[in-house]
């Protein structure tokens, strides 16, 4: 796999709070790059770094190589932010925003005008084309934001929450869109939805309080960290103790509720055989089974906590 984006030890400071501590990591071209973490942990601080418009205090960004914390422009110019918070112009139209940005990244004004039509139809945009931005909806401003970060053809797309305030429809155009982009272009996501990131980062990055937990392939993580799945089997209510102390014995993190045995470990499914001729020898038939995989959502809470943040 070829490195598209490196970070290396980076680290900002804001008087005596370290906001990003130590971050190293990776970015391969073409692939979906999730950024996680909790409100405070971190991103923002990493992903204004990442595209070159924070000094590091400490640490370096380097696109193939070449370093871009020194405000080399040329080198930015390789990357497109799309911002959680829309930004446009509130007198120009969905066109001339697009074409007024092209312009902005050193495009010709014909070659910004047409780039701006051809993603304002990929978007589902282009009968917006001569309205004024302020007048679309706020889903409809968001992906002409998404439009506009890719005007001048960056090899690196940066979303910060691409999804949010979107409505299903618009939520599910937009995904679709990226994932169309993929390959193409590498894409760094931020995002606090972890269905969100599952359904559409290759690998993820989980931060707090500055610092890199984990990064890997969301099943990696779903099979290596979090508490695991979630496995629970009805027995008759009268056997229910005795099927706990033998299923104990092959999967210790277990409880009961009434007369439903609730087994909680990784890759649960490969003991379920186990579990249930345990059950037999007990005489406790199983009646109805359910299973509930361990998520994302699971694997950053364990990492994370549950305290919540501002």
């Amino acid at each position: 796999m070829t490195t598209v984006l490196q970070a290396r030890s980076l680290t900002k400071r804001y008087g005596p709070l370290t906001a990003v501590n130590n971050l190293t990591l990776e970015v391969y071209e073409g692939e979906v790059f999730g950024l996680l973490g909790p409100n405070g942990a971190g991103k923002t601080t990493s992903i204004n770094m990442i595209c070159g418009l924070l000094k590091p205090d400490a640490g370096q960004v380097c696109i193939r190589g070449q370093v871009i914390t020194d405000g080399d422009a040329s080198v930015r110019t390789r990357v497109g932010v799309c911002p959680q918070n829309v930004v446009l112009w509130g007198q120009l139209t969905c066109l001339e925003q697009m074409q007024f940005l092209g312009e902005m990244y050193g495009l010709r004004a014909k070659t910004a005008r047409e780039r701006g039509e051809r993603l304002l139809n990929e978007i589902d945009l282009i009968e917006k084309k001569d309205k004024l931005a302020r007048t679309l909806s706020g889903g409809m401003q968001r992906r002409l934001n998404l439009a506009m970060a890719l005007v001048h053809d960056p090899e690196i797309l940066v979303l910060d929450e691409p999804e949010a305030g979107l409505d299903p429809q618009s939520r599910v155009l937009v995904r679709e869109y990226i994932k169309s982009l993929a390959r193409h272009k590498t894409i760094i996501i931020t995002t606090h939805n972890m269905d969100e990131a599952e359904r559409m980062a290759d690998r993820v990055a989980i931060i707090d309080h500055g610092k890199l937990l984990t990064v890997d392939t969301p099943e990696a993580l779903k099979r290596t960290a979090g508490e695991g799945d979630v496995l629970e089997i009805e027995v008759d209510a009268g056997l229910a103790g005795s099927a706990l102390a033998a299923v104990s014995k092959i999967a210790p993190q277990i409880s009961k509720t009434n007369h439903t045995l609730i087994i909680r470990a990784r890759g649960v499914v490969e003991l379920l055989p186990a579990i249930l001729d345990a059950l037999h020898s007990v005489n406790a038939r199983p009646g109805e089974v359910r299973l509930r995989a361990n998520t994302l959502e699971d694997v950053f809470i364990s990492l994370t906590g549950r305290r919540l943040r501002e």
